[in-house]
Formats: C-alpha cells, structure tokens, sequence
C-alpha cells in the first residue's frame, strides 16, 4: 500500500502530526493520504501517562478543543509539593522554594489514553486513516538508502517463527515521508538512531521507569483538582519522585518516577513504589478505597543535552521516540504534540513543492524547530536532569530552584551527564541488599496480580519478541556480577532464575506478562536485551490511563 506520509504511532506526537498535516492540506486544496499504524488493539491502548496536561500545542492545534469535546474535564486547582523525610514525615514546600516549572496552574488532570482516543476521531474526521493492532517491525529502504515506509509484523507465528493455519504475512506501507511517534525508547527509532548516526555529538539519552495506578476513593477524601508531589523517600539508592492526582468522578492517579540511573542492583522500582503507597501523605487519601487500573513506562528524560538529530532521508522522529519530554515540568505530552505540528508543517512544504526531491533530508524541519517554543522550552530546562543525577535530589533541586525561578535556566553552562544508565549498576558485593515489606493486598500488591489489571494478553505460542544476544549471559554474567537484575527492574514479574529438580538454574522468559514498559532495553548491564514490537496488538489494554 502507498501513502504520501507514513505515521507509526497512534500517541499525541503521531495524531497531532496527522490532524495538523491533513488541515494543511485542505486549507491548500491539496489531497493527500496519510495512515497512522499502531501496535495496539485500539488507539489509547498503550498510553499511560500522569498526567497534567499543558494546552499550549492543543491550542494551536484545535483552537476550538472545548467546542470539540476535548476529554479535558479536571483543572488543576492547587499544587502541593512535599519532601518525604521518612516513611512517617514529610515537609510541605512553599511554592517559592520550589521550580516554577513545577507549577500547574491553568493545567489539567487527563488521561492521555482517552486524550489519544479523542484525537484520533478528529483524525479521521479529517480523512487520515488509522490501522490499529498493526505493528511496524521493519523499516523499508529505498534503494538510495532512505527511508521508503515501514513493514508490518507477519501474524499467526508459532514460537519458531513456522507459520501457523492463522498466518497472515506483514504488509510493505510505502510512503514518500515516513514519521516514527513510537514513544520512549522505540524499536525502530533506536534502529535509525544507530542507522544515521543521529546521536552524533550528543550526550547518551536518560530514562526513568514510571508507575502509574488509577484507584477509586472515598469522596469524603476527594479533592478534585489537587496536584501531590514529592522528591526523597522511599528513594534512598535512586532519584526520582512521586505524584498522587485528584482527577475526576472520585478518582486519583498515582505513581513513582525512578530514574534508571540508580547503582544498587538490588532495588525494585515496582517495590519502591508498593512501599510509598503506605506513607501518610498517600494513605491518607488511599485508605479505604480500590485499585482499578496499573501500568508501567520507560520515559526519556535526557532533554536538551541527549536530543538527537530528528531528520534523515525520507522521514522524522517526533515525540518521545527523538526525547522531547521536558523532565523539569515532567511533562512530554505537550512538546511531544509541538515536535508533530513542526513535523507536519515541514512534510506540508515539501509535498507542496514538486521541486523537492524525494526522500530528502528534512533539513527544514531543525530551522523550525530552532525558532519554536518547543527548542526554547527545552534549551532553559536543559541542566534540570543532569543536576539531579550530579547533586543530588534534595540539592539539585534548590539548584534547579535559583536556576529555573530566578534565571529562567539561562546560566551560561551546561551540567553534562554522559555516562549511560546502565554503566551504573554496581556489582552485588559493593552495594546493600533492600528488604522490601511484603504487600498487604490493600495498600501495596504484588506483580502478578498488579499485571492482571492492566489487561495484557498475547497471542499464545508466538515468537518471543524479548530477544537475547547471548543466552548464556544472564547466568554467566548478570547473575554472578549483580544478581540478575532484570528479575526486580522488570515491572511486570517477565524474568526469572528458576530451579529444576537437580538445583539447575535457568533463566526463564514469562513474555506473555510483557506490559511494553522497555525497562530491560535501557537497564540491563549486559545489553543483552533487545525489545522488538510482538504480534500486533499484543500487550496492555490500558482503558484510560
């Protein structure tokens, strides 16, 4: 099948690109066609975010977005930020002392997975076509090099990859203009950041695992519109911080950031956020109520200092798959929009002009990016991330402080953070071991039982889409030197170190419980993990997350 432009992604970056590429084209008289694949079963399936949400793309966007029915419904009313001194204290700050970038007012409480959904109808409104549970697993090549579209996953594989009565072979999407919206760490974007050399000069990108859990409340205990945040405990061996927010229909959002750059191979982010779920600025508003919904994400938080270069022949990375997100509002769903609406006002030039080559590099696209608020947004938060790792949470943020509220991130120096995350795993001997409570199943729960509730279903007997490079490393190497980690940064209980009846360990793969999060693409100390995208729509079935 051909198509002008290409989209993989059915996120906010990949819609906002469509919507605004398709009013273009109408407001020229000129027809085109435009296809967004996702891997998901519906659109929204596989977005979890906080999330507050900033309206500055959607207003250039959809200025009429209230009109439109935009699933915007819950303005923040207050921020609270605390320090979590221990598992009992916390100390409120005042707004003064901390980031205004951390500030919400005229911001909302959203799910982004219905905000997508919403998105997607204004889409085909428009006449973009949307094929979801399609996942891209290829990228197509021009015979010049450049990029020429993607190819769809083959479904109906056994687990050696032998077609099954089910077998339907993947489809070649040829475009003229591909654009990747994958979200954090995407399979493909990673391939052409390689392919290009697109990271050139820059510093390696950073990450963060993030959770998130929708819970019902008692409304004695609701506050609709509050904004929770916090920074330091139960973060001991990491930073990172946490949010609680009052959506609407008695509901709140909970969840923990843990940067991926933490040294102990013995923490367990999913523990760490279990455990933070009983201090008294959390149970307070939790006690009594019911966990609904769970999930887990890698987020890109490298910014500035880690964005690679978003234009090669014949396409663009836009989003979370380039690392648009700005971590000093933890916010991506905003910039993420803004790096489409840039994306489809660049392919817009190039398809209207008959001079253009095809499959050239959008070179246009870095001019605009350079003179958009987007770059500027993200030039002043550009040493936020890389303090934190350097200081410290506590002092980093009063840096952070003086620098974002004073001077508007405008100093005349970059704190630069060029280690990778995962060269920061200590060995086991060097680091102490974290005994984590138990869950009690009202407050904190286990794995299994927390993956239930993100409704992940994949095809049984299908290829295993978590690919070792070496089978014998995770014993030979990550067990010996660290433990085999994976077995506690994993969010959803996939890796494990079994024993068989003669004390023979084995390193299993539960890949059927994979929510998608790519943890173990960025964390593992061997890089021995690669996550490609498994049979289209697989994995979570986020309802409104």
């Amino acid at each position: 099948m051909e198509f002008d432009v290409v989209i993989v992604g059915a996120g906010p970056a990949g819609l906002s690109t469509a919507c605004r590429l398709m009013q273009l084209a109408q407001k020229q008289e000129q027809e085109l066609m435009v296809c967004v694949v996702e891997k998901g079963s519906e659109v929204g399936a596989h977005i979890l975010s906080g999330a507050v949400f900033e309206t500055r793309a959607l207003d250039e966007l959809f200025p009429d977005w209230k009109d439109k029915g935009a699933p915007l419904n819950t303005a923040v009313t207050q921020d609270d930020i605390y320090w979590l001194n221990n598992e009992q204290k916390g100390t409120k700050i005042p707004g003064f002392l901390s980031p205004k970038t951390m500030h919400n007012e005229g911001n909302y409480i959203a799910s982004m997975g219905n905000m997508c959904r919403w998105l997607a109808d204004q889409a085909e409104q428009l006449g973009v076509e949307i094929f979801p549970g399609f996942a891209a697993s290829e990228v197509f090549y021009n015979q010049d090099g450049s990029v020429g579209g993607v190819i769809t996953g083959d479904m109906g594989l056994d687990e050696n990859d032998e077609p099954k009565d089910s077998f339907m072979p993947g489809m070649e999407l040829k475009a003229r203009y591909t654009v990747f919206a994958e979200g954090c760490r995407g399979h493909l974007g990673k391939q052409l950041i390689k392919k290009f050399n697109l990271d050139k000069g820059k510093s390696p990108q950073h990450y963060g695992i993030g959770f998130k859990e929708i819970w019902d409340i008692e409304p004695a205990k609701h506050q609709e519109g509050l904004v929770v945040h916090t920074a330091g405990w139960p973060l001991n061996d990491a930073t990172g911080g946490s949010y609680l927010y009052h959506s609407e229909n008695n509901q709140v959002f909970v969840g923990l950031i843990v940067d991926l750059n933490y040294s102990n191979p013995h923490l367990s982010p999913f523990d760490e956020f279990q455990r933070l779920k009983h201090h008294p600025i959390f149970k307070q508003y939790l006690e009594g109520g019911k966990r609904v919904s769970y999930g887990a994400r890698a987020i890109a938080k490298g910014g500035f200092n880690s964005l690679p270069r978003m234009t090669f022949p014949g396409g663009l990375l836009v989003g979370c798959d380039a690392g648009t997100l700005n971590f000093s509002k933890i916010k991506g769903n905003h910039t993420a929009m803004k790096s489409g609406l840039i994306a489809a006002e660049t392919l817009m030039e190039v398809l209207s002009d008959s001079k253009t080559p095809e499959s050239q590099d959008l070179a246009v696209f870095t001019e605009k990016f350079k003179h958009s608020w987007l770059y500027d947004e993200l030039f002043n938060s550009r040493n936020f991330g890389p303090v934190l790792h350097k200081l410290g949470t506590f002092m980093g943020g009063a840096y952070n402080t003086v620098d974002q509220n004073w001077l508007n991130g405008r100093l005349p120096f970059n704190f630069i953070d060029n280690v990778e995350d995962h060269h920061d795993m200590k060995l086991t001997g060097e680091t102490n071991k974290i005994d984590y409570p138990k869950p009690d199943g009202v407050l904190s729960f286990d794995k299994l039982s927390s993956v239930y509730l993100s409704n992940t279903n994949h095809e049984e007997g299908q290829p295993c889409h978590l690919k070792l490079k070496d089978k014998s490393i995770p014993l030979t190497i990550n067990f010996t030197k660290f433990n085999e980690p994976s077995q506690r940064y994993c969010p959803a209980g996939v890796y494990e170190i079994v024993k068989n009846e003669a004390g023979e360990k084995r390193f299993q793969i539960n890949s059927q419980n994979c929510i998608h999060c790519k943890t173990c693409d960025i964390k593992d100390p061997s890089q021995n993990i690669t996550w490609v995208v498994p049979e289209g729509g697989g994995g979570p079935n986020y309802p409104n997350m």
